[in-house]
């Protein structure tokens, strides 16, 4: 009977703790999923925009590729603000998030007769500007974050909902670029402009609003 007792209190003790655990993952992962569908995230959504813009649909593999590196960069700002290790002011990067963007989206105007250098470098961007954008999620997330006893439950669900929101975007593109190139017969070289263009020109202008002197 008192091995029976013991092991029913194991079992209510995991239990409760993995209760308390999913509801913190799954209240992160929609704190993630929200910054980057929401209207507020126009910025993360515009350099998203920029970064898949001179792919098609039947390069979704190198997309996934681009988007996780896009991942792993703010995944490192995000973990090390949070931790307190390292900080920028929140000034410098709202500074700093448009003008990712100005420079992704001007590559891609420039380079929009050079492919596959453009691709190349695109995952170079990707990974680098993703740093300064991990800085942005975390003046969302670190208030939050710290209080928590371990910050890797509410780490791995923030992350995870930010790459789930990042999925749908690109797969919204995907299909709008689908429909352009194959029912309206739109030229490709055309769509790069057309959509670096309208990116630089938002992207300019929240720069130019938010220069932090």
């Amino acid at each position: 009977m008192q091995v029976f007792k013991f092991c029913s209190e194991i079992n209510h003790y995991f239990r409760k703790h993995y209760t308390f655990i999913m509801q913190d993952f799954l209240f992160y992962l929609n704190l993630g999923w929200e910054h980057i569908i929401s209207l507020d995230a126009l910025d993360h959504q515009l350099f998203v925009l920029a970064l898949i813009a001179s792919y098609s649909y039947q390069d979704w593999k190198k997309i996934m590729i681009l988007v996780t590196a896009f991942t792993i960069g703010h995944s490192v700002t995000l973990a090390l603000s949070i931790l307190d290790i390292f900080r920028v002011p929140s000034d410098w990067v709202e500074f700093l998030i448009p003008l990712t963007i100005v420079l992704t989206a001007l590559d891609n105007i420039i380079m929009k007769n050079k492919k596959q250098p453009l691709m190349k470098a695109n995952y170079y961007l990707a990974l680098i500007f993703g740093l300064i954008h991990g800085m942005g999620f975390a003046n969302t997330a670190r208030v939050m974050i710290a209080k928590s006893q371990s910050i890797a439950v509410p780490l791995l669900g923030f992350n995870i909902g930010l790459e789930l929101g990042q999925i749908v975007i690109v797969f919204i593109i995907l299909v709008m670029l689908f429909i352009l190139l194959n029912i309206f017969k739109i030229n490709k070289k055309d769509w790069i402009l057309f959509v670096s263009s309208g990116v630089f020109a938002l992207s300019l202008k929240m720069t130019l609003e938010r220069i932090p002197f």
